[in-house]
């Protein structure tokens, strides 16, 4: 049983990544579909599905390279962890590497990009980072 499933998911994307595959298998969560559906606005993974096998879910994210062959992600990291949660009010959010980059937010609108809770005038948990 996975005690965090935010924290194993994003290692498991970052390890796929760092080992140039295809895609990876992740385990079923509301919160993963939501970080995902961010990923994917913001154009750090190419897609991600949601597989139904005997009544278990799970999900395969498909990861992007560029033409080079280089990933996509060049850093993943989980920011608030169940023993310790971290929360950012809207302007710490503002920006983060130099707009390069992208904070995943836990607000009362949903789980958006800094960018968009900044807009949306809200604060809230900061799940995680990536470049």
């Amino acid at each position: 049983m996975v005690n965090d499933i935010i924290a194993d998911s994003i290692t498991r994307i970052r390890n796929a990544s760092m080992r140039r595959l295809e895609h990876t298998n992740l385990y079923y969560a509301k919160i993963v579909v939501s970080i995902l559906a961010v990923f994917k606005a913001k154009g750090f993974i190419k897609d991600y599905r949601v597989n139904d096998k005997n009544g278990k879910q799970n999900i395969t994210v498909l990861l992007g390279y560029d033409e080079n062959g280089k990933s996509l992600i060049s850093e993943l990291k989980r920011i608030s962890k169940p023993g310790r949660r971290i929360y950012k009010s809207r302007d710490e959010l503002k920006r983060f590497k130099n707009g390069y980059g992208t904070i995943v937010v836990s607000t009362s609108k949903g789980v958006i990009a800094n960018d968009e809770a900044y807009k949306n005038n809200v604060g809230g948990e900061a799940l995680c980072s990536i470049w």
